[in-house]
């Protein structure tokens, strides 16, 4: 899937996507420059700029793109007749995310103040609905929360859940896979060792953090 939906879709693009964003998070933005991008690809730095106007206008299609993916997967995932099988969709589907883009997730906590002004009201904006998409959604499968004075707890609750599914697998890691098909694992953090026996498969991390997130939506609904 590309990230960006208004962005064009070739397969150098989406590489030099990938690339940028693993570099800029292992090493920051100001760290790393097009020529290297460029060495990671196989193309020179300047063969670069027939993709992307400079490294700014990466980091803008990368958390961006980001951004409207998440808001357009949340909404076709929250229109399921039922608002607990909307919410598992949108559970899953931000697993997936958590999971497969941790460097777009420590890029949008390290990076995003060297975005453009209007580039980070963007991000802020689509970021603000995919929020209340979650809201109104987990209100709606918690009869408990849909009152006006429980949609402080709701949002809460929701917040707290973005925590654990962002931080979780970017602080842990994963174990990697050795089947043929495999996507590439993410990058253990400093001072971990990757091939560590006590990681968690991709599989059995996406289910615990799922149960994790609806018990954390429960707990709020019982308080209630």
């Amino acid at each position: 899937m590309s990230n960006s939906p208004g962005a064009a879709t070739t397969p150098r693009r989406d590489q030099i996507r990938r690339e940028a964003a693993r570099l800029f998070a292992a090493r920051g933005f100001l760290g790393v420059g097009v020529d290297e991008i460029g060495k990671a690809v196989g193309i020179s730095g300047p063969g670069l700029y027939r993709h992307f106007s400079g490294k700014d206008a990466m980091l803008a299609d990368l958390l961006v793109g980001i951004s409207e993916r998440l808001l357009e997967e949340g909404r076709r995932r929250s229109a399921a007749a039922d608002p607990a099988d909307a919410l598992d969709a949108l559970i899953d589907g931000h697993v997936d995310f958590a999971l497969d883009d941790s460097d777009l997730i420590t890029l949008h906590d390290r990076e995003l103040f060297h975005l453009k002004e209007e580039d980070r009201r963007r991000v802020r904006r689509l970021q603000r609905e995919y929020v209340e998409l979650w809201v109104a959604t987990v209100r709606a499968a918690f009869p408990a929360l849909a009152a006006p004075e429980r949609e402080p707890a709701a949002r809460v609750a929701v917040h707290a859940v973005f925590g654990l599914l962002n931080s979780t697998p970017h602080s842990l890691g994963l174990r990697p896979s050795t089947g043929p098909a495999a996507a590439p694992a993410p990058a253990a953090p400093q001072g971990g060792a990757p091939d560590r026996a006590d990681l968690l498969s991709r599989t059995d991390m996406a289910a615990l953090l799922h149960r994790l997130a609806h018990g954390a939506f429960t707990a709020a609904g019982a308080a209630a």
